[in-house]
């Protein structure tokens, strides 16, 4: 989903208390000029960033150690100038990133990290000046010693270790991998009302971890923190886990504010519709949105892509699309008109685990959004994804039951 025009997000959350130690960006301010562009951000201690620049689409990277961000008013852009949005966030457990959108090339300037004065903090300072598209493209790219240290943060990531498990890992209990949306750096859709979708779909998430641990099922949670998770990770995190099902949250945006309802995409490359594909389209881009390198692919997601025609997956897929439509709708408004629908999005893509992406609504629209905040429809929607889990595999309890008995 993408960010709204001048790309700010609401307020952070309430961090982990252990991370309180954390330097805290009290404002960011811009200041825009005819020749440059100057980027300000207050701090209530100095630090020392990267700074770099990635092509296509074109922007400016800080990555900066893990903040507490508490920007009260923050400077939007005029989008007329250099710069068209920025958005920042925890990118990963210890790592924070601001990320601004161009609208021309620049070229940035070394930060500078001026002392306190006048009342104010530390100031982080970065000047973009223009440059040809020729010489942005050119000097563009991943620094070598970040680019190694992505491709380890990526495997540590995917590793079982580090993710969230609900319930004792007994089997032959059904394994749940639960998807929230989004996160960290990339706050995905802004509601009518500032609520942000990845706040919304990581606390669905918990309420579900939680409802299916009680009916006996193992959970995973690809997070379960405000930070950001490459896209193909997620799926590693299904795949690795050898997930019986994986389930990815997310909220839905439309500019007619008129759309309402829950969906639920099962993939395809060809996409049931327009809007549909367009949806793809742009969850797709989350990794950019984050400021992640997406050049080239690993062995496990070229297997992936290989293996995309394993029917019996889709067929599963498929079927519990059409079993969590029927729940959903018994406890929320579903769209109007194809409410099980198919797209080509990435954390589908596993060949080996039935996936399915659920919009929960649509936080442009005002009864949907409203909906969202309450704490009695969340708690509704979990129950309804859960009575939906219940119905998927209760041909296969049943079949194990009876097999049990006529062996005894």
């Amino acid at each position: 989903m993408g960010q709204p025009a001048g790309g700010m997000h609401a307020p952070a959350t309430e961090p982990d208390p252990q991370l309180s130690q954390a330097p805290v960006v009290l404002s960011a301010r811009i200041a825009e000029e005819a020749d440059h562009a100057r980027f300000i951000v207050e701090l209530s201690d100095p630090i020392n960033p990267r700074v770099f620049t990635l092509a296509n689409p074109d922007r400016v990277v800080l990555d900066m150690p893990e903040l507490l961000w508490r920007l009260q008013a923050a400077d939007r852009p005029s989008g007329k100038g250099f710069i068209r949005s920025y958005r920042y966030g925890l990118f990963r457990a210890g790592d924070s990133r601001l990320v601004i959108d161009l609208n021309a090339p620049v070229a940035p300037s070394p930060p500078v990290m001026l002392p306190p004065e006048h009342g104010s903090g530390y100031r982080l300072v970065i000047d973009l000046v223009p440059t040809t598209q020729a010489k942005f493209e050119d000097s563009a790219g991943w620094p070598s010693d970040l680019r190694a240290r992505e491709r380890a943060a990526q495997t540590i990531a995917s590793a079982p270790s580090l993710r969230t498990e609900i319930g004792a890992a007994v089997a032959p209990r059904k394994i749940i991998v639960l998807d929230p949306g989004h996160g960290g750096i990339d706050a995905g859709t802004t509601g009518v009302d500032g609520l942000r979708e990845k706040d919304v779909v990581l606390d669905e998430a918990k309420r579900l971890a939680a409802a299916l641990a009680k009916r006996g099922y193992i959970v995973h949670l690809t997070r379960d923190t405000d930070v950001y998770i490459p896209l193909r990770q997620r799926v590693k995190v299904a795949r690795t886990a050898n997930a019986d099902l994986f389930i990815s949250l997310h909220a839905d945006a439309n500019p007619d504010s008129r759309v309402s309802g829950a969906s639920v995409y099962t993939l395809s490359e060809r996409g049931s519709d327009r809007e549909a594909a367009a949806l793809a389209r742009k969850e797709n881009q989350s990794d950019i949105v984050a400021g992640v390198n997406l050049s080239g692919r690993d062995d496990t997601v070229s297997h992936i892509l290989i293996e995309l025609a394993r029917r019996g997956t889709m067929n599963r897929s498929a079927h519990f699309a059409e079993t969590l439509v029927s729940e959903l709708s018994r406890a929320t408004d579903v769209i109007a008109r194809d409410a099980h629908r198919s797209a080509a999005f990435v954390v589908l893509k596993a060949p080996d685990v039935p996936a399915v992406l659920l919009e929960l609504g649509y936080l442009s629209n005002n009864r949907d959004c409203g909906e969202m905040a309450s704490e009695r429809w969340r708690a509704q929607v979990a129950s309804a994804i859960a009575r939906a889990v219940d119905r998927h595999f209760a041909p296969e309890k049943s079949a194990s039951a009876a097999s049990l008995a006529t062996a005894q």
